[in-house]
């Protein structure tokens, strides 16, 4: 007796092949004498006055039966609870036998009574009998071709080689059935109704592949489905007719109206350091129909094992989600060795979905990923083996609530987020944040405002708020008492005004004000201390910081004003063969911004620092005493120091070219391409700080050469001169001058790639993008899940063979200095994959990299995959490095046999 909810799943399917018998029955309602009319769509024959006695000609041309005759119906249905039915029919000729009581259809034959329709090449009635009977013919090359196709309702259709049913003992056999159910296919055999509804099949194949000679399947000798149960003989796996070690000798199956709780039968093998093992076993609970439950553990033989609890729940068209909760337990080494000792982990991840239409105007969704630092490393990716989930560093969550208000022109919502670094073991997390934000209006817009809109009309004003209780610290303290003390939260509010027009038709103006109030719940005290030794060396000084607790606030302002144009400019060539002209465009702009001294003691956000003795910390910077924010290290920050009035300037160039293309039957077409796209380059001078007045220089670009090859780049210009820095005598280094000069290149960043087949490129990003589509959708399997997991991680998995071969390459340049031009740092980045057909039935792929500070390859991984049609098989291989390991699958496409499969992997581990 099998209670596995996997194997339910297909098994539960075996009974779908009672519908072939619903089907040819049309009904419990329908009896052998009821009381109907034959409606003739199609009779080519003509046949004139033949017209039996039992069957009458009416006024319409329609074929009656005599209603004279006595209704005969089933034990204990009186003739008066018979209600008239009708068959349509049609064919290419149409006999009657001499008796008149069998009529015969020959030719596209079709027989429509209530939901029941029936095709094929011969079907016949005998009212005596009251037998149906369709089958096929051989044609002229011997081939059995117009098969009996037959479905009911909404039900998709079978075929099969010939079916009889008697409608008044509702009896039936159907030979050599070919059915689709559910993704599954059943082949073969007979099937045989009886009176009390039972259905008994031998001989039968299911399978998942689509052939209607299977190229494997579970072979059903015999089976007697009922309403709520299937019992079977012995039930083994044939492959290419050849009957596999497989099976069972007899199983008996509850087929309920819904999904039935269960024992899951755990799978088993073996890990190159946890030892054999029992994995994923356990048990399954159909807690209602919105929500379910699976309870599985794996154990190890060397003393390693785990624990997990996954639940999906689902509410149609309202919301779906899925959690899961991961406990692991894992010791490797030898026993008695510190690497012996259990190193615990445990994993929450959950995700949910709202519907949009649940609830117009708000909106819920989740996505938490919670780990242990060693959970993916201690447990194999959660013992997915997956080089990326191994590898995985960055976790990050999130839970969000928003709602719009005001009829939609304001919204906000609550956020709790998580982030998480498992190398450095730094976490984030925020509990929770709120952001309200009112979209921009303009307060001297009225709705009787008719004709051009003002020069005061333009302008607008929003606002928003965003408050916030966060800490940063390590993993390990962040559940101590300790860490609530560590929260930082504030309230941050914004209030910009704009006004935006266009002047003497060419230049668009804007001009502004940025208003900002936060609010702090503590703020700090600091004070200098002399003659410190740090490191050898005696400092200056250093500073000693307390807390205060208690609410302050801070406020700052800002004023802006800018404006920009476009010049273009166009070169014609007239006598050159391939190129017509090209297009420079420049956008020019020039920015005003002014914000005033908020450091100043009268403003409150600043101290002045002391020395413990009383006198004061001298600034060398303003030539003043120094200053500190009492703000620092809040959620928020206080304003900035000193007065700010600065201009910013920039310009952006693009460059076109329009060339002669070959393309064009015509001769004379010319296409554009693009040869410089956004070069651009920007900076400020602030007139009101007292030194280096000139912010340093940045610009980046790209340019696309062909179609198939662009590159990109960005870098930055220091202005100012180089001088020596020296104290005491002693030459101390590098250091800038406070002089314009030449402006000197401190850092560039060059990358381009390539794909010598762009399809390959475009395939790729369809696979994101349905994974992306579907996980919004709800109501998905357990294995549909996985499926959308694995696309996410790797969309290039998913092999198409419709792509010959493809190559692609990406290449990042990197060069650095320090700000006077020592340390120069130069970092290479090389990365390649593609893939290529052997045959239309075997792919490989690779991909690699090339580490130039190692000198060596980068990780690097080959993957084979052989397309046996209802099957598949992959090898994937990791030759060198730290992950070097290898896997080896063969296994059934469909997910409902996800099961039936055979695997050999060897881990890339290995920790003693």
């Amino acid at each position: 007796m099998l209670h596995s909810h996997t194997n339910l799943k297909f098994l539960q399917v075996i009974f779908l092949c009672s519908s072939i018998f619903w089907l040819t029955a049309a009904g419990n309602a329908v009896y052998g004498s009821a009381m109907f009319q034959v409606i003739q769509q199609q009779d080519t024959t003509k046949r004139g006055p033949v017209k039996p006695a039992a069957i009458a000609q009416d006024s319409t041309g329609n074929l009656s039966q005599d209603t004279t005759r006595k209704v005969v119906g089933k034990a204990g249905v009186k003739p008066e609870q018979v209600v008239d039915s009708k068959i349509e029919y049609s064919a290419d000729s149409t006999k009657y036998s001499k008796d008149g009581s069998t009529i015969y259809l020959y030719g596209n034959a079709r027989v429509i009574y209530q939901d029941f329709e029936l095709d094929a090449d011969f079907i016949s009635y005998n009212s005596k009998t009251n037998t149906v009977f369709a089958k096929g013919r051989h044609d002229k090359k011997g081939k059995y071709v117009g098969k009996p196709i037959f479905k009911m309702d909404q039900q998709g259709s079978s075929i099969a080689d010939s079916l009889f049913y008697n409608t008044r003992t509702s009896k039936g056999n159907v030979y050599n059935t070919f059915t689709e159910q559910e993704g599954g296919f059943f082949s073969g055999g007979q099937s045989k109704r009886q009176p009390d509804n039972e259905i008994h099949v031998k001989g039968m194949t299911y399978s998942t592949c689509n052939l209607p000679h299977p190229h494997f399947g579970l072979f059903i000798t015999k089976g007697i489905v009922t309403d709520k149960k299937i019992i079977t003989g012995p039930v083994y796996l044939k492959i290419e007719d050849i009957p596999m070690p497989l099976g069972l000798p007899f199983a008996f199956f509850p087929k309920p109206n819904k999904r039935n709780s269960g024992v899951i039968i755990p799978s088993y093998g073996d890990d190159f350091t946890r030892g054999f093992f029992l994995r994923d076993g356990g048990y399954y609970l159909n807690l209602n129909d919105y929500w379910d439950a699976k309870i599985l553990g794996t154990i190890y033989t060397r003393g390693s094992y785990g624990a997990s609890l996954t639940s999906q729940y689902v509410k149609r068209y309202r919301y779906n989600g899925n959690l899961k909760l991961d406990y692991g337990s894992n010791r490797y080494g030898l026993e008695g060795t510190p690497e012996y000792e259990p190193r615990k982990d445990f994993s929450i991840q959950w995700s949910h979905t709202k519907n949009a239409n649940a609830s117009p105007g708000s909106t819920f969704s989740a996505n938490v990923n919670i780990k242990t630092s060693g959970y993916n490393n201690n447990t194999a990716g959660g013992n997915s083996y997956n080089p990326q989930a191994i590898t995985e560093n960055i976790l990050q969550s999130s839970i969000n609530y928003g709602k719009t208000i005001l009829d939609g022109k304001g919204s906000y919502n609550f956020t709790a987020s998580h982030y998480q670094n498992t190398q450095s073991h730094l976490v984030n997390v925020t509990l929770p944040s709120f952001n309200m934000s009112i979209n921009s209006f303009s307060p001297f817009v009225t709705k009787n405002s008719v004709g051009e809109q003002k020069w005061y009309q333009k302008l607008t004003v929003s606002y928003s708020m965003q408050t916030g209780n966060s800490i940063n610290t390590v993993d390990s303290l962040l559940f101590t008492k300790d860490a609530l003390k560590k929260f930082q939260n504030g309230v941050q509010q914004v209030i910009p005004v704009s006004l935006n027009f266009t002047a003497l038709k060419y230049f668009n103006f804007n001009a502004g004000t940025t208003y900002t109030e936060k609010w702090h719940f503590s703020s700090i005290r600091q004070t200098a201390l002399k003659g410190v030794l740090l490191n050898g060396v005696v400092q200056p000084y250093t500073t000693q910081t307390d807390t205060v607790y208690g609410f302050n606030r801070s406020g700052e302002y800002s004023l802006n004003a800018g404006v920009s144009t476009k010049v273009y400019n166009t070169l014609q060539f007239k006598n050159w063969s391939k190129l017509k002209a090209l297009r420079w465009v420049m956008t020019p702009n020039v920015s005003f911004n002014y914000r005033p001294d908020f450091s100043r003691p009268s403003f409150g956000n600043y101290k002045e620092l002391l020395y413990q003795d009383g006198t004061p910390v001298l600034d060398t910077y303003y030539g003043r005493t120094k200053r500190y924010s009492i703000h620092t290290g809040s959620l928020y920050g206080g304003p900035g120091e000193g007065e700010s009035g600065s201009i910013g300037f920039g310009i952006d160039n693009t460059v076109e070219a329009k060339v002669f293309s070959s393309k064009d039957t015509t001769g004379t077409g010319t296409k554009k391409l693009p040869i410089i796209q956004g070069l651009g380059i920007n900076g400020s001078y602030n007139f009101l700080a007292p030194s280096f007045k000139l912010s340093t220089l940045n610009f980046s670009g790209r340019s696309q050469f062909t179609e198939k090859f662009g590159i990109t780049y960005d870098g930055t210009l220091n202005p100012y001169a180089v001088g020596d820095s020296i104290l005491n005598n002693i030459y101390q280094g590098k250091k800038l001058i406070d002089k314009i000069t030449i402006p000197r290149l401190t850092r560039i960043g060059v990358s381009f790639g390539y794909s010598l087949n762009a399809d390959a490129f475009k395939k790729r990003n369809e696979n994101l993008d349905n994974a992306t589509e579907q996980t919004a959708k709800a109501g998905r399997t357990p294995e549909q899940m996985a499926q959308l997991a694995a696309i996410s991680s790797d969309p290039n998995a998913f092999v198409d063979f419709n792509i010959p071969w493809n190559f692609t390459f990406a290449y990042r340049f990197d060069y650095s200095t320090q700000p006077t031009g020592d340390l120069p740092v130069v970092t290479n980045t090389l990365t390649f994959n593609g893939d290529f057909n052997v045959t239309p039935k075997w792919k490989v792929q690779f991909n690699s990299g090339y580490d130039f500070k190692a000198n060596t390859l980068s990780y690097t991984t080959f993957s084979i995959y052989r397309d046996l049609h209802c099957w598949d098989m992959s090898i994937n291989w990791v030759p060198i490095g730290v992950y070097r390991s290898y896997s080896l699958t063969i296994k059934v496409k469909a997910s409902v046999l996800q099961d039936l499969k055979l695997s050999k992997q060897q881990a890339y581990y290995t920790r003693f």
